[in-house]
């Protein structure tokens, strides 16, 4: 098994557990004083792009050996000469990286435009997305990306009315919403996940009466981390009743006899709430298919303008039927996330054994979304997920799947800002500590090195400030300034490796832009070996 290492010189990051491809730790926890990259980045922004201590150090890479298949042993192309998609500047050969222009679009009839092609993760019923989607909301509005609400949050909302698959109340999912749409400027959107439970909730039919087409949807089939339905741990007896009631299922019965007497006894009880399996009573792909087309022509009778799909680390069939289908029902956009990420609860055995790695995945989604495409029917626009956390992995996806990949997806790597921004903010705003679920009464000093306001602090302060106006910033959570300082760098660091590829628009980006840095992922992926791409060309140069 490959080893990540745990930290990183150059940068002066580390990270706190076993670090993953991503550069995330496995565990990620919302409490940490730091200080992986990504951590580090959410304080200093595009300053985490360079080595430390500029002026008295010399810094040489540590990444040069190609192992295994994963999305490591891609390697990103350069050229020394010419600019695609360039500006009139690059024209007469006066340009910079930030001539780059990352703003993107999907979507087929009504596109929806974003600032960056960066889309976070489903966030749903994990009570850690509930705790600090102000940060995520409002960061996310902010970046001009988009955001998505997962699946259940109206399910397990105790103040919510249900009646008859109708809902009649539902106060956090009206806050979530109302969250983002507060930040909302015309780049990004808010999509309303669905699972089995949600649509027999009447989820879709509340969002589109509510808030019309502010919101978008998105059908879920599955995601990397599992191949069950989503869960979360209840450790509160009544609260376990509450959803049974509700027509969830519970493991164990809080209603059994165990249950209840081990919770007379005075046991710490744990009970996990899980989500139904859908398409349990189909048994073929043309069962699927009727089903499905069905419940898209519904939505969009509802009044759906925008409607996208998000699959799992199913095999190749559920891969190609997911591609299939949103073509056929012309889809805004289908998701496709690789084993094994996570945002939440997932069972630990299963993240580590179940489903399609991230990269053999893609690039099936790549090859499958070819035949469409060879055929004459268009493909879906797509975004990747599964381990993304660096400008370089975020290239590496948008090139693997070019032309149909528009977005990468990041759940983790997203959340991370809101929950240091919120750690930061309860110390230096201690009457907010509870509102903002800060975990510290002090600074670390892995933050107080930088100063002890925010304006020291967070890299993007000033940026921002400028952005929205020196009362206005002050209202911002600091969760949201981070992530706003974190997409800032990512996006600095993707506009570098697209300038060096010169590639001036996203649009312009080709999957020959990456190679295999090994030959076993070359067959994997259909990508030509480093030293096997442009040699043609390099031989006939020689030979003139």
């Amino acid at each position: 098994m490959l080893q990540w290492p745990k930290s990183n010189d150059a940068l002066g990051t580390t990270n706190r557990g076993n670090p993953a491809e991503s550069g995330l730790c496995t565990l990620c926890r919302a409490d940490c004083t730091g200080k992986c990259e990504t951590w580090l980045s959410s304080l200093r922004g595009r300053d985490l792009i360079y080595p430390r201590d500029f002026g008295s150090i010399t810094a040489g890479s540590e990444h040069t050996v190609s192992v295994g298949v994963c999305y490591s042993a891609l390697r990103i192309q350069g050229y020394c000469y010419g600019a695609h998609g360039e500006t009139l500047k690059a024209s007469k050969g006066d340009v910079l990286f930030t001539d780059v222009n990352l703003e993107t679009s999907f979507g087929r009839k009504h596109k929806i435009s974003c600032r960056y092609p960066f889309v976070t993760g489903a966030l749903g019923s994990t009570a850690i997305a509930a705790k600090y989607w102000d940060s995520f909301a409002c960061g996310s509005a902010l970046s001009g990306i988009p955001i998505v609400i997962g699946e259940n949050v109206v399910g397990i909302d105790r103040q919510a009315e249900i009646a008859g698959g109708k809902i009649k109340k539902a106060p956090e999912l009206d806050r979530r919403i109302e969250t983002y749409l507060r930040h909302y400027d015309g780049y990004g959107a808010i999509l309303v996940q669905l699972n089995v439970e949600d649509a027999r909730n009447g989820v879709a039919e509340y969002a589109i009466d509510k808030f019309g087409d502010k919101v978008a949807v998105e059908l879920k089939w599955g995601q990397g981390a599992k191949n069950i339905g989503g869960e979360i741990t209840v450790n509160d007896i009544g609260y376990a009743q509450f959803l049974q009631q509700r027509g969830y299922l519970l493991d164990p019965d809080p209603f059994g006899a165990a249950s209840l007497a081990a919770a007379k006894g005075g046991q710490e009880l744990h009970f996990a709430r899980h989500s139904r399996l859908g398409y349990t009573n189909l048994n073929s792909y043309a069962e699927v298919r009727e089903d499905f087309l069905n419940t898209v022509e519904k939505l969009r009778k509802l009044g759906y303008r925008n409607i996208t799909l998000k699959t799992g680390a199913y095999g190749m069939e559920g891969l190609a039927m997911a591609i299939r289908l949103a073509a056929e029902a012309d889809l805004d956009l289908l998701s496709v996330d690789g084993a094994g990420g996570g945002t939440g609860m997932s069972p630990w055995d299963m993240m580590e054994h179940w489903g399609v790695p991230s990269l053999q995945l893609h690039a099936k989604a790549y090859e499958y979304a070819s035949i469409l495409s060879a055929r004459g029917i268009r493909p879906p626009d797509m975004s990747f997920g599964g381990g993304f956390a660096r400008s370089s992995a975020i290239f590496k996806g948008l090139a693997l799947g070019a032309p149909f990949v528009k977005m990468i997806i990041m759940g983790r790597a997203m959340m991370i800002p809101g929950f240091l921004g919120s750690n930061i903010e309860g110390v230096l705003k201690p009457d907010n500590r509870a509102k903002v679920n800060g975990n510290w009464s002090e600074l670390p000093k892995s933050v107080s090195q930088f100063g002890d306001t925010p304006e020291s602090i967070f890299a993007g302060y000033y940026a921002l400030r400028e952005k929205l106006g020196a009362k206005a910033v002050e209202e911002i959570p600091y969760g949201a300034i981070a992530m706003w300082t974190l997409v800032d760098k990512f996006a600095a660091g993707l506009q570098q490796f697209m300038a060096g590829c010169r590639r001036f628009n996203l649009d312009e980006i080709r999957r020959s832009d990456i190679v295999a840095g090994n030959h076993e992922t070359a067959k994997e992926t259909g990508l030509q070996h480093i030293c096997a791409a442009g040699d043609e060309f390099a031989k006939a140069i020689l030979n003139s």
